[in-house]
């Protein structure tokens, strides 16, 4: 009989904090149905969106006091906003409405009561710790990451009369240079105009306009090709929210606390492991029926009309990091080239004097879809296998690695495993009870050319039966962790709560359920890899802090690929 370590403290210690802060939203906005999804604000059945980039906290990545500044942020700014007037106002192109927003939310924190000194003091807590989060990630690499840096740094610290940090200083300090003459005439408006929205906007658009037409311009330099150009914008678009989800009346998945794995002390058991097994999917369909759904898989992704090579691009541009491959010369801005010093003596007015670190893009990012095959899933097996299709076939067009694994139980209601109990005497708290089946359709080193069949293997119906999801998390994670170093990104397909029949009826309900809030919780922790909960019809945020409802009634189009990428960019 196996154990496994867990920590339920941890995940009431989560929720607690989550329904503090919504609980704090409340009580200064005086809107009682807001509530915490996850790490996303809803009221009622409908997300509210924050566009500003820096209110996207994580468990798991940022700390409590990250996530409480970001929740004090949120009620700021459903407090001095007028949604009405700034939906008005806000402009059309991308770049500048994400200047334009964040300016809006610095505004709104700046207006914190001057009592207020724990609240004033989150906000500044939450910003750093997305500036630190900004650097890591390898964007001030770039010439538009580190403008939209940059200009977002020093209009904080204008609107909010607070300095910037000295290492902020030293990194901002050539672009920040080539910015004072620009913005200059603005900066001290933005100040002064604060406590009058529309009078803000004003300037605040002035800065958005520069900003964005400078942004543009950055992205046409970095690349130069017109649809390269097209998917950068629509990928740099996921960076932030622009409208709230008007379909989001999706029903939460129910959970709640066992009481064998919180109140018993022996954490989650298994009752035997002796019929368990992971199994190639061409191991248990026949070549022939693969073909056939092979078949009836690829007239699904011509009927949806999905854009794999764009798709391609996108997913590049999200998860390359930037890899120094020497120097470039004759730039107008960056470190002083002592080979070109000569040409000022020569050439006075030559301003080409300096240098840059060259990058090229390189990306080590893993990427598993893990499938729930229950029984509930198998009227949306179809929808599923187009989604796992082309990102698969996209991530490699992108040089990221892929997995496509499901899982599933051999038995219903608990099979041989539950046979073997009910012959012992039916002991007390058996743990699980079923007969777990790992499935493997594509594995990181097939490519999707050879791996085709095998994803169709998701449409064979009678594969569907019970779901494990807490031990499924921990395979796929572990299977990612031996892949060596880069962004491992895990995402979980599924329609409802982990579900056994025979675990649940010998231990408690919610058995399965809390386990894998405890599974989920700990990966955070780790930080090893990211876990993501894409919900079919159903919010899967009371396990997954980062979560996606998919609407695949209608199939797998561009609205179901763009909430993924949605996800990835976050």
């Amino acid at each position: 009989m196996a154990e496994l370590p867990v920590c339920p403290e941890s995940v009431r210690r989560r929720q607690e904090v989550r329904e503090l802060c919504a609980t704090s939203i409340r009580a200064l906005t005086g809107q009682g149905e807001l509530h915490f999804r996850g790490t996303e604000l809803h009221r009622g059945h409908r997300r509210v969106p924050m566009p500003a980039p820096h209110l996207h906290p994580s468990f798991g990545r940022a700390d409590v006091a990250s996530f409480r500044g970001a929740g004090d942020g949120m009620a700021l700014r459903l407090l001095h906003t007028d949604p009405a007037l700034h939906r008005s106002l806000c402009p059309e192109t991308t770049p500048s409405r994400l200047i334009f927003e964040t300016l809006e939310q610095f505004r709104v924190e700046s207006l914190a009561a001057g009592a207020w000194d724990g609240v004033r003091a989150n906000l500044a807590h939450r910003f750093s710790r997305w500036s630190q989060e900004f650097v890591a990630s390898g964007l001030t690499e770039t010439v538009h990451g580190m403008l939209l840096f940059t200009v977002i740094q020093m209009c904080r610290a204008r609107i909010t009369a607070e300095p910037i940090p000295e290492s902020t200083q030293d990194l901002i300090e050539s672009t920040r240079f080539g910015l004072a003459s620009v913005l200059g005439d603005q900066l001290p408006q933005l100040r002064r105009t604060r406590h009058s929205q529309s009078d803000f906007a004003v300037h605040a658009l002035a800065v958005a306009d520069v900003i964005g037409r400078r942004l543009e311009q950055a992205a046409d330099a970095d690349e130069s090709d017109d649809t390269r150009r097209d998917d950068r914008a629509a990928t740099f678009s996921l960076l932030f929210d622009f409208e709230p989800d008007e379909n989001d009346t999706f029903a939460t998945a129910a959970s709640g606390h066992s009481r064998a794995l919180g109140d018993g002390g022996d954490g989650y058991r298994v009752f035997t492991r002796a019929y368990d097994e992971t199994r190639q999917i061409t191991s248990l369909v026949r070549p022939e029926l693969l073909r056939d759904f092979r078949l009836r898989l690829d007239v699904g992704i011509d009927d949806n009309r999905l854009n794999v090579r764009k798709l391609g691009r996108q997913l590049k541009t999200l998860l390359s990091e930037p890899d120094r491959d020497g120097w470039e010369g004759g730039r107008d801005e960056g470190y002083i080239d002592g080979r070109r010093l000569a040409q000022l003596v020569t050439s006075p007015t030559e301003r080409r004097l300096f240098r840059a670190e060259r990058t090229e893009p390189r990306n080590d990012a893993t990427v598993t879809f893990l499938i729930d095959c229950s029984g509930s899933m198998k009227k949306f097996s179809e929808p599923v296998a187009v989604l796992v299709d082309v990102f698969a076939r996209a991530l490699e067009l992108a040089d990221a690695r892929c997995e496509i694994l499901g899982f599933t139980t051999t038995a219903w209601n608990g099979g041989r495993a539950r046979r073997d109990w009910l012959r012992s005497g039916r002991p007390d708290d058996p743990g699980r009870l079923n007969e777990v089946r790992q499935l493997v359709f594509k594995d990181a080193e097939t490519t999707w050319r050879r791996a085709r069949p095998a994803i169709a293997g998701l449409l064979k119906d009678d594969l569907f039966k019970e779901g494990v999801d807490g031990e499924a998390v921990d395979w796929a994670c572990s299977r990612m962790r031996d892949r060596g170093p880069g962004r491992r990104l895990l995402f979980v397909i599924s329609d409802g709560s982990p579900l056994d029949g025979a675990t649940a009826l010998a231990n408690d309900e919610f058995y399965l359920d809390h386990h894998l809030q405890v599974v989920v919780e700990r990966h955070e922790d780790e930080r090893a890899v990211e876990v993501y909960g894409l919900g079919v019809g159903l919010d899967l945020s009371p396990y997954y802090d980062r979560c996606r409802t998919l609407d695949l009634t209608h199939g797998t189009n561009s609205d179901v690929i763009a909430d993924v990428l949605s996800m990835i960019a976050h």
